[in-house]
């Protein structure tokens, strides 16, 4: 008869329930396969919305806001006093960023967005908020141990850097303008546009270039 182990069926099945949907991702698809059943909502409808926040809606338009106040120091003096009128000039302004405030991070500032009572979050011009946003062990500990929290991001933040931490509610919403990567100088608006991540807009990231594109 084999040995039974008790730790490594522990071990397996974690294993196995670390790659399962969250509890949340679950109820959802079972939301939507009964609405797809009883013939309410085609599913090539749901496909395409969610493809279009990820990819176009956001966070690219978050991005190119981005790269044009690094590239336009008059657009970026715009963006910090009016960022709604700022970012209507790109065609890109909606209900989520109407009354959205930018905060500059500087060598001696680091912003910080968090919602602390829910998830609010300017998705129309940074696409469906990611999970770990949502969380409530990120609402709760980005107020408490920011720099805690940055770390676990791998954005290591000296002592001699002050962090900000800004609470988005229904009413006042916040987008972090990164600072612009060394020796991008020679770099387009477009090419530098690549280079901003969704996180670095919520402040989960610092020090851009090619490998912080696309972190969850």
């Amino acid at each position: 008869m084999p040995e039974f182990d008790a730790e490594k069926v522990a071990e397996i099945h974690q294993h196995l329930h670390s790659h399962l949907p969250s509890e949340s991702a679950l109820r959802v698809k079972a939301l939507e396969t009964l609405l797809v059943d009883k013939g309410l909502v085609n599913p090539q409808t749901i496909d395409a919305w969610i493809e279009a926040y990820t990819e176009e809606i956001g966070p690219k338009r978050g991005a190119r806001v981005v790269a044009k106040a690094w590239c336009d120091a008059a657009y970026k003096k715009r963006l910090l006093q009016d960022a709604p009128a700022a970012i209507d000039e790109l065609g890109f302004l909606g209900k989520a960023t109407a009354h959205l405030t930018v905060v500059e991070n500087t060598d001696r500032v680091h912003n910080l967005v968090v919602c602390t009572l829910c998830s609010c979050y300017p998705f129309s011009i940074l696409g469906i908020a990611p999970a770990w946003y949502k969380a409530a062990a990120y609402r709760s500990r980005a107020v408490r141990d920011p720099r805690g929290v940055l770390a676990e991001f791998g954005a290591a933040i000296g002592d001699d850097v002050e962090v900000r931490v800004w609470d988005s509610t229904a009413e006042l919403r916040y987008l972090v303008l990164p600072q612009r990567p060394a020796g991008s100088e020679d770099m387009t608006e477009e090419q530098l546009a690549g280079l901003v991540s969704r996180n670095s807009m919520i402040g989960t990231d610092r020090v851009l270039g090619a490998a912080s594109k696309g972190r969850d």
